[in-house]
């Protein structure tokens, strides 16, 4: 009798035992899909950042563990993190990599406080972190989809701007051929009558006033044919080395006079490229110009090269003013400037635009207001053809 009276006790522990460990599974089941349902609901609003988003995001993470009260999350991203509002260094965590395009991008990470009651479970669930990883991916898919978002914007954007150029370059191009013919005139018979005998004084000052700004205007169309690439270069083999160091040389009392500190990083044994040299040393100058300008109360001015295995690169950056982003979306619209009048023709940077287009290179530009400019130009190794 008292055998059976046991036995029936023990099952009926048993029996209370597996429903309470089926409704604790089932609690905590619950919560760790609502964190996963809640990431979904986060993920697809539209108007979120993705700073937002990773915040919206951790804060979820405590509430899917056993003990929500004591636990703190962390993500990081591209060494950026986010955490709740509670967070500290703890050694009980749970981390879970974030790996985008097969590179390690930074860690979901989940954590007990000191104070963290004890649990005969252990202190995290299997569940629990099969959760973190699942965050991951999460976090990593969100990721994902916002890189390819912004490359696909900045690839619109690319595509715009240079069609938007081609059109001004082909403008450019007709407009400077219809000034050339006349322009030659005004500038070939001003020459003429500054050589008549008996001129009064100030008819010849008037008259080389009139050659002056011919010869300028020259200039002007010169670049904007330059720019639309109505002036086929010369190409030959050259070492950008070369240039660097020729076209700086002119420049360099303009440095010291300014307090600019000129600093070259060349590197040694550079391959030489198919370019032409009067050109490249127009990009070169006109960078640095624009840098002189750019920096009134001194700094420095750093040119650098380097190479790979497909392409040659000229790095200018200086330390100046910087700009906007405004300014920068605009930087090789001809005749766009940010000088007072007189001091400029806005054509600068649109030359260099065109010169490196035409040599099947590619510009890059980084700047931040008041800490400088970084100009990078990447000009292809193209070998010579077989003689």
């Amino acid at each position: 009798m008292n055998q059976d009276r046991y036995e029936h006790d023990a099952h009926a522990a048993d029996v209370t035992d597996s429903a309470q460990r089926a409704k604790r599974d089932l609690r905590e089941r619950v919560k760790e899909l609502t964190c996963l349902y809640g990431i979904m609901q986060i993920a697809v609003r539209p108007n979120l950042s993705l700073e937002e988003l990773l915040q919206n995001i951790v804060n979820l993470l405590p509430l899917a563990m056993q003990h929500p009260e004591f636990a703190v999350g962390r993500i990081i991203l591209d060494h950026r993190p986010y955490t709740t509002t509670n967070f500290h260094e703890s050694p009980r965590k749970l981390s879970a990599d974030i790996v985008v395009n097969g590179k390690r991008r930074g860690a979901v990470e989940i954590a007990y406080l000191e104070n963290t009651p004890p649990s005969e479970l252990g202190l995290f669930l299997n569940e629990e972190r099969s959760l973190i990883e699942a965050v991951a991916n999460h976090v990593e898919l969100i990721v994902e989809r916002r890189q390819a978002e912004s490359d696909k914007a900045r690839l619109q954007y690319q595509l715009q701007h240079a069609d938007r150029l081609a059109t001004i370059g082909q403008l450019a191009a007709g407009v400077a051929h219809e000034l050339n013919e006349p322009l030659a005139n005004i500038l070939g018979f001003a020459q003429l009558a500054r050589k008549s005998p008996g001129l009064p004084a100030q008819t010849e000052q008037d008259i080389e006033k009139i050659v002056s700004s011919a010869l300028h205007a020259r200039e002007v169309i010169k670049k904007l044919l330059m720019f639309a690439r109505q002036m086929p270069p010369t190409k030959a083999r050259v070492n950008l080395n070369e240039i660097v160091q020729e076209s700086l040389f002119f420049l360099e009392s303009r440095f010291a006079k300014q307090g600019i500190r000129l600093i070259l990083e060349l590197a040694p044994d550079l391959p030489h490229i198919t370019a032409d040299a009067t050109q490249l040393q127009q990009v070169l100058v006109n960078l640095a110009v624009n840098s002189l300008q750019a920096t009134p109360n001194g700094g420095s001015l750093t040119v650098a090269t380097f190479a790979d295995d497909s392409q040659v690169s000229l790095v200018v950056e200086d330390t100046g003013t910087g700009m906007t982003d405004d300014v920068k979306a605009r930087l090789f619209t001809p005749f766009f400037t940010t000088k007072d009048v007189g001091q400029g023709t806005g054509l600068g940077l649109a030359v260099v635009h065109g010169i490196v287009t035409s040599h099947g290179g590619s510009i890059h530009v980084e700047s931040k207001v008041g800490h400088g400019t970084r100009f990078e130009i990447n000009l292809p190794i193209v070998e010579p053809p077989e003689s």
